[in-house]
């Protein structure tokens, strides 16, 4: 075990129960749409033809979940209001996304919706030289009662 991951998964640990804050608005648009069906080869009408997409319940397209999904990488940047531990990050060779032990599609994000982080640290743990920390992340949409999605996401942050 590394010094320095030891002395990190100190303070990890210390955000455990903490809510690290609601991140900024981000808006999806059917040009980010369509470039992630592109990427995945998953045209389906939903989220591709608006024309088509107004006869169904949701009236207009949809993010694919796993867009949505996607993005947590960049909401979660702004999901901390709390300013950055450098003394966390001393000795850190490198972090990595070790994946996700639940994740739910709650509701439709419409194109044009607006969307946010909320995180809160559910978990840290000492990996011989690496923390493993568990976030649960709500993604909410503006306006909307129920979120887009809710997910639980490890990630690991590897010292030397």
């Amino acid at each position: 075990m590394s010094e320095a991951a030891e002395k990190a998964y100190q303070r990890f640990l210390a955000d455990v129960g903490n809510d690290e804050g609601t991140g900024e608005w981000f808006q999806v648009t059917q040009e980010q749409i369509d470039g992630f069906a592109d990427f995945t080869h998953d045209h389906q009408f939903i989220h591709v033809d608006p024309e088509a997409a107004k006869n169904t319940p949701f009236g207009t397209t949809i993010a694919h979940g796993f867009l949505t999904l996607s993005m947590l990488t960049h909401l979660a940047k702004g999901a901390s209001s709390a300013p950055e531990d450098p003394a966390r990050y001393e000795g850190l060779l490198m972090g990595i996304n070790y994946g996700f032990n639940r994740v739910r599609f709650v509701s439709p994000v419409k194109v044009g919706s607006r969307i946010r982080a909320r995180a809160v640290t559910t978990n840290a743990e000492l990996k011989g030289n690496a923390v493993e920390t568990t976030r649960n992340f709500t993604v909410e949409i503006e306006g909307e009662e129920k979120p887009a999605l809710v997910a639980e996401w490890v990630t690991r942050a590897v010292y030397a």
